[in-house]
């Protein structure tokens, strides 16, 4: 049965004082409030992973990061590596953000060392993969987004592909004013789970979590989670506000 995850990525926000208030209201309502199978995993930024890992209790709870650097150490001033992350008790890392892909110019190859780094320190890596709106509308945007996966993670041994889960972004529909249905984001979904089955067979393409990045709110996360190859979100702004986060969480367990 594949994990059903909902992790929540603050992004660059909340201080130190508030984004405490945040893991505590969470952490209270999931515990009072979940009942199902679900994974919550908070992904605050990196300065506040080890003072806030004390404070995410029970088995439904679990810390992670935004990002980690491709090389195990050295002169990377400003970086962080993933056996740092692991050392304060992170377990997830996002990598390949689409905010990554555009702001820090991360390429696939430079994303296929950060998945090596990240699973050889125990970690587990929620991968990004998307399209914008020009790709999008350009045509073969499905061939796009399956060029990601094998670019950065079919050199991955099944073993190691089943420490994975994918995260899909569709760009085009975040921050633009346009909106992904969720047949849309199930089309995706089971493009990609399909790609991956090409790859290493439909029992680790089966196994394997793909969570939806794209837009997901307190409103639509139970149309979105019903779909069938959707096993989970991926949510920034609706993460910074306990109530909704936790919606989202229960609709998905």
């Amino acid at each position: 049965m594949r994990k059903k995850i909902v992790a929540g990525n603050w992004k660059m926000n909340k201080t130190a004082d508030e984004g405490l208030a945040l893991v505590s209201e969470v952490t209270n309502m999931v515990n009072a409030e979940v009942t199902g199978d679900v994974i919550a995993v908070l992904c605050p930024p990196a300065l506040y992973l080890t003072t806030y890992k004390s404070y995410l209790t029970g088995d439904k709870l679990a810390l992670g990061a935004q990002n980690c650097h491709e090389k195990a150490a050295g002169a990377y001033t400003g970086e962080i590596s993933a056996a740092m992350l692991k050392s304060v008790g992170v377990q997830y890392v996002i990598l390949g953000h689409s905010e990554r892909r555009q702001y820090f110019n991360e390429t696939n190859a430079q994303l296929a060392e950060k998945v090596n780094i990240a699973l050889d320190n125990g970690l587990v890596p929620i991968f990004c993969c998307g399209e914008s709106l020009e790709m999008r509308e350009s045509g073969d945007y499905i061939g796009f987004v399956k060029e990601q996966l094998t670019q950065s993670l079919f050199h991955l041994s099944a073993e190691q592909l089943a420490n994975i889960v994918i995260a899909y972004e569709p760009i085009w529909a975040i921050g633009t004013g346009l909106t992904a249905s969720s047949a849309q984001a199930q089309e995706m979904h089971y493009e990609l789970r399909q790609h991956l089955a090409s790859k290493y067979g439909n029992d680790v393409a089966q196994a394997t979590s793909i969570l939806y990045g794209g837009s997901c709110n307190a409103q639509n996360a139970e149309e979105i989670f019903a779909q069938p190859d959707v096993d989970g979100g991926l949510i920034g702004g609706a993460s910074l506000k306990s109530r909704d986060f936790v919606t989202i969480v229960k609709a998905r367990q």
